[in-house]
């Protein structure tokens, strides 16, 4: 795949997931750098999206939210979290990912995660 056309795909894949408001309000930001800074978190992190290859995108979608959660970084793990769905995670699966979480990664980020999952089906969403 030529990059141009990994570039395209990796941005369709991260609307897809993520939607169109959340793409856009960050491709809004007025900072100079910030259109390079997403370009590049397109190119690398959707990027790997975009590989041909055996995983899916709920394969991918369950590998992030493992790992954002290994990383204790909640914000991400609540952007992929949120956006799971659309990548055809399913609340089960998710529910049984914090358990995997929670024996791998350790009580606190498992509990961590849970608060999020919890507060996410709580409350509304925004947008």
């Amino acid at each position: 795949m030529a990059d141009d056309d990994q570039l395209q795909r990796a941005e369709a894949i991260r609307r897809a997931v993520l939607g169109d408001a959340y793409v856009d309000g960050m491709a809004a930001d007025s900072d100079p750098v910030a259109a390079d800074f997403q370009a590049y978190i397109t190119a690398t992190a959707w990027g790997v999206w975009a590989r041909e290859g055996p995983l899916s995108n709920r394969d991918r979608s369950l590998l992030v939210l493992a790992m954002t959660a290994a990383l204790g970084r909640m914000e991400e793990f609540r952007l992929h979290a949120r956006s799971a769905p659309r990548a055809g995670v399913t609340a089960r699966e998710i529910d049984e990912l914090l358990f995997q979480i929670a024996a791998y990664c350790g009580a606190p980020a498992g509990v961590a995660a849970r608060r999020v999952v919890r507060e996410l089906r709580t409350t509304p969403e925004e947008g």
